[in-house]
């Protein structure tokens, strides 16, 4: 999830770990401990761009990072508080639950997180979007409205109990609807006699009503969106694998790693002499255009006898077309 939501949750856990002994404090090292494993971001600036895509989610959103690092930071914040009554026990069990509700909320999303690390086991449930302000922000209201109660009060404890509660049944809900959507694009598929592999499902940008599917047929993905308003029967877009393009590419090292990263769901365009590696995990950008334009796009280059993976960076004004094609497919077709 973003992180302003794992902000928020981290708060709300250090608040129900500690909060009656310390108060607010225990929502400023709550807030702190669900930070700490998105720092893994900072990869990208020491590696290349698949290790780092590797790196994320990985080693630091694992039970084995949890269970590590929350005696040491236990630690050194008890050494920064040496005027707390908390203990270095209380405040390691406040780090453990803030590092590790992180990944397990992150698993609830398209990417996933290696909770089982050095497992490579990625959990992704893929029932909400890493961006959900449905999620987030009644959480948020009701953990204000803790932060301003006064310590070791019911109320505190109340609203700070009111938010884990709002925010896990919409969590719950997400995952319901996951499932009526799925049986909604299976019926579509098979009303409209197409044979296929596998299906994946998924939410759209920040929200739960609209949800997509990832369908794979042999040559080929088919990709279609329904919205619980819909009225007309789910339209599905054909995008030709072309793995073919790929040639004796396919055996580099970066290029079959790219495809453990996407497990498979990939698409290769070829556009001015160039090969581009698509994602299809995390749907397209523009589904009218003619050339696919995909969220995840990665330009390989042969330099020198060596593969070299570049992301393609995304332009403000297809974030803005993205979210208006979202509204209007959001309302039914």
């Amino acid at each position: 999830m973003d992180s302003l939501t794992q902000i928020v949750l981290g708060a709300a856990v250090g608040e129900a770990v500690l909060g009656k002994k310390i108060g607010n404090k225990a929502m400023l090292y709550g807030a702190i401990a669900g930070t700490i494993p998105d720092l893994d971001i900072f990869a990208s600036y020491f590696t290349d761009t698949v290790s780092a895509l590797e790196f994320h989610r990985g080693f630091t959103h694992s039970i084995f990072f949890a269970v590590v690092f929350a005696p040491i930071f236990g630690w050194l914040i008890s050494k920064i508080e040496r005027r707390s009554i908390a203990s270095w026990k209380d405040w390691s069990l406040l780090m453990f639950w803030g590092l590790f509700t992180h990944p397990v909320l992150d698993s609830f999303t398209t990417w996933g997180t290696q909770l089982f690390w050095p497992f490579e086991i990625r959990l992704a449930f893929k029932n909400i979007f890493v961006i959900d302000p449905l999620y987030t922000l009644p959480f948020l209201f009701f953990l204000i409205l803790a932060m301003r109660a006064e310590r070791g009060s019911p109320r505190r404890r109340r609203m700070n109990n009111l938010g884990l509660i709002v925010s896990s049944l919409y969590m719950l809900i997400s995952i319901g609807l996951k499932g009526v959507t799925y049986f909604r694009f299976e019926d579509a598929l098979k009303k409209q006699n197409i044979s296929y592999l596998q299906i994946q499902t998924k939410p759209a940008p920040f929200n739960t009503i609209l949800w997509t599917a990832n369908v794979e047929l042999e040559d080929a993905y088919l990709i279609g969106s329904y919205s619980l308003f819909d009225t007309k029967p789910i339209l599905f877009k054909l995008y030709p694998k072309n793995h073919e393009l790929l040639g004796a590419l396919k055996s580099e090292d970066k290029v079959q790693r790219l495809i453990a990263i996407s497990n498979g769901w990939y698409t290769i365009l070829q556009k001015d002499d160039q090969l581009y590696f698509n994602n299809l995990q995390f749907g397209v950008l523009d589904s009218n255009s003619e050339i696919p334009n995909f969220v995840f796009s990665y330009r390989m280059i042969q330099e020198n006898n060596e593969m070299l993976i570049e992301e393609v960076k995304r332009k403000p004004e297809e974030a803005k077309k993205l979210l208006l094609d979202l509204g209007s497919q959001i309302l039914g077709n």
